[in-house]
């Protein structure tokens, strides 16, 4: 009896395999269908951008202390030391808008800022010079900076159309620090840039 069950467990019927993959589709479907429905106004739309940047800035308070102390310049150490700051503010701002909002910003992972750190830990593991990594650093705070100013631009205007005045300022302050930041390194990076050139040309 025991063999004739195990036999009967082993072998599923064709039809019935192509039914349960066809439940298991239905089920994903579903599950789908879930998440999209819970994005039904503009608003769900603006507290799901406002949990991204709550995750994504958390992201940054770690990773920026980490590029800070693998910097070689001087100004370009202070800087991100500076944003530090700054980052640590932003989500204690979030956290105001969160309870402006009367809903919680926790719970999500921003993937786009996952990536790009990723990106920037792959920077700190190349064999660079020091000059070269200061530059590849810049780069990596750059895209960071340029995807946070996106996301906070569109998540201001959200606020503004759904007439939520006191967070549509918050979040025009933290837009405006972010592209403070991001025309420091520019400005940075002018001169690193140049001494980065500097090693390539010593070996011609």
């Amino acid at each position: 009896m025991k063999k004739d069950a195990m036999k009967s467990t082993e072998k599923i019927p064709r039809n019935q395999k192509s039914n349960i993959k066809v439940l298991s589709i239905q089920q994903n479907k579903n599950k789908e269908r879930i998440k999209m429905a819970k994005l039904k106004t503009l608003e769900d739309f603006l507290m799901e951008e406002l949990k991204d940047l709550y995750s994504a800035e958390k992201q940054l308070t770690k990773a920026l202390p980490k590029m800070a102390k693998a910097a070689a310049s001087d100004e370009l150490r202070q800087a991100f030391e500076d944003h530090l700051s700054e980052t640590e503010s932003q989500v204690v701002r979030l956290e105001k808008i969160s309870k402006l909002a009367g809903k919680s910003l926790a719970g999500k992972k921003c993937r786009a800022m996952e990536g790009l750190i990723e990106e920037g830990k792959e920077i700190l593991e190349e064999d660079c010079t020091p000059e070269v990594r200061d530059v590849a650093l810049i780069a990596a705070a750059q895209k960071v900076e340029h995807y946070e100013i996106a996301s906070y631009g569109c998540a201001k205007t959200y606020a503004r159309l759904l007439g939520y005045n006191d967070i549509e300022e918050l979040l025009e302050n933290t837009e405006m620090e972010e592209s403070a930041a991001d025309e420091k390194l520019t400005a940075i990076s002018e001169e690193l840039n140049a001494e980065a050139l500097e090693p390539a040309e010593a070996e011609e």
